[in-house]
């Protein structure tokens, strides 16, 4: 009787109520050495029942002095297999991300190295994430200097002057037309349809075919200058500036939900700190390798070509990076300035038609190449396989035209009274880099495919689905889906982003 009532007073000591308020208490008072000694005698589902609490707010900004409890909470769930959606942990990442580029402390890789290691273990995604951002700001800061002097006939000028001067050629050159135009009668109204007609033009004489070649030979000699061709790559130059500083701002928007920026930084510092604070934190990150290490992505006992891990790397690019682009694209039209589900939708929608079209488009290559070659495809294993090789080594420079054109116009089909879809050049880009990374995924060998049982509500699983912050987080009820899962031999590669709530989304 005495053993039963000490064990029943250690269970009551360690339930997941007291140890939570206990855990609170010891981190409010800074003492997350002995907050996390505490979380660590609890189970599998206690360490669960806490971390559905716990406010991850208050341990995150107490990094880097929290880093130990927030890796023994991590472990903990790792090691317990339960579902690790009960804890949204990118705020740590950011978190870190932001001590990185902001302080200048020597210990702080010594401080938060372990719970690196263990915010990948826990989301192996987060790698992924980590060098997407990295890559844009670097491409950010490659892009703000790019506004340097521009070729022109004379050597090396500004832009804007360049565009004046070719301008002003353009204007003379079209005066000229012009003034030729109303010499030869040409712009005039007094020619009657019946002289165009092509029983009038068989009828013309050797005088009138002459005269004709002269008039459109002078005209010809005005306007197909040299001179006058630099117009477009001037324009095209232009073009590429504006994107690149809009790719800029963009990246500046999205630190600043990390960290208040001052305007008076430098653009380019602000960028290029951050992107050190990735690489920082990415170089924490790298777990020795082994044969029997696992990059995360997937659960195949043997490691997969670069290639493979790239390819999934580019898709969660596709969600943290183009996403969010193309939804602030989205929400520049009047027209959907409220219509926060249709964005989603619209967002959803593109990557699920493209990989569809994509995938119809791969099966229609290889059809063809078979009726060229006069070869059964029910027999041609080994050829079907080789082909699929050549298309995926050949993925970045395959057009892909035609397969953006119809994933455009299926969406904007279906979406007729949104016309001022069908000129919005951002989601059009969109629309191109969701291709390119779907045409790079589906001629992968086993071919990558999405998850497309979107049935709602369902109870979420944690290996299939990852929640989104807005979500409730009391409730495991799958109410919208914003970014398919993918799937590799049927294992998930790639979680789905979903939203939870009690009541419809």
């Amino acid at each position: 009787m005495r053993e039963c009532g000490e064990r029943i007073r250690r269970e009551r000591a360690l339930s997941p109520r007291l140890v939570l308020r206990r855990v609170l208490v010891l981190s409010e008072g800074r003492q997350y050495r002995e907050a996390a000694a505490v979380l660590s005698k609890l189970g599998g589902a206690g360490i669960a029942a806490v971390a559905s609490e716990l406010p991850l707010d208050l341990l995150v900004d107490g990094l880097p002095h929290s880093a130990q409890l927030l890796e023994t909470l991590l472990t903990k769930l790792v090691s317990s297999g339960h579902q690790r959606t009960n804890l949204n942990a990118e705020p740590v990442i950011w978190q870190l991300v932001k001590l990185f580029a902001c302080h200048e402390d020597p210990t702080l890789k010594t401080k938060v190295g372990r719970l690196a290691r263990a915010l990948v273990e826990y989301q192996p995604d987060f790698h992924a994430l980590l060098l997407q951002r990295r890559k844009a700001l670097e491409q950010a800061v490659q892009g703000l200097g790019c506004h340097g002097l521009t070729p022109d006939i004379g050597g090396l000028t500004h832009l804007h002057a360049a565009l004046k001067t070719e301008l002003q050629r353009h204007v003379e050159a079209y005066k000229g037309a012009l003034h030729r135009l109303d010499e030869l009668g040409f712009s005039t109204d007094s020619k009657k349809p019946v002289d165009a007609s092509h029983q009038r033009l068989l009828s013309l004489h050797h005088s009138d075919v002459q005269q004709r070649l002269i008039d459109n030979k002078t005209l010809l000699t005005l306007l197909d200058k040299s001179v006058l061709q630099q117009l477009r790559p001037l324009i095209d130059t232009l073009a590429t500036r504006v994107q690149n500083d809009k790719e800029a701002l963009f990246c500046v928007s999205q630190l600043k939900k990390i960290q208040c920026a001052s305007e008076d930084v430098p653009v380019a510092s602000l960028l290029m700190s951050f992107s050190r604070g990735c690489g920082a934190l990415l170089d924490l990150m790298r777990i020795p390798e082994s044969p029997c290490h696992s990059d995360g992505y997937h659960s195949e006992p043997e490691a997969e070509p670069d290639q493979g891990i790239d390819a999934v790397g580019r898709y969660g690019g596709l969600y943290y990076q183009s996403r969010p682009r193309a939804l602030e694209a989205l929400d520049s039209l009047p027209d959907l300035q409220h219509a926060t589900q249709l964005k989603a939708k619209i967002i959803f929608s593109v990557v699920v038609l493209a990989f569809r079209t994509c995938r119809n488009l791969r099966e229609t290559k290889i059809r063809d190449t078979f009726r060229t070659l006069h070869v059964d495809g029910r027999s041609s294993g080994n050829l079907r396989s080789e082909l699929i090789k050549c298309l995926a080594s050949n993925a970045e420079s395959f057009p892909l035209g035609d397969a953006e054109h119809q994933v455009v116009a299926l969406v904007c089909d279906t979406l007729r009274e949104y016309r001022c879809l069908e000129d919005c050049s951002p989601l059009h880009r969109y629309v191109a880099e969701v291709t390119r990374t779907a045409w790079l995924m589906v001629n992968q060998q086993p071919p990558y495919e999405l998850e497309t049982d979107f049935q709602i509500p369902i109870r979420m699983q944690g290996e299939r689905h990852q929640r989104h912050h807005s979500s409730e987080r009391g409730s495991d009820i799958v109410r919208a889906y914003l970014w398919p899962a993918l799937l590799r031999n049927g294992i998930c590669v790639h979680k789905a982003v979903v939203v939870t709530a009690n009541s419809p989304f």
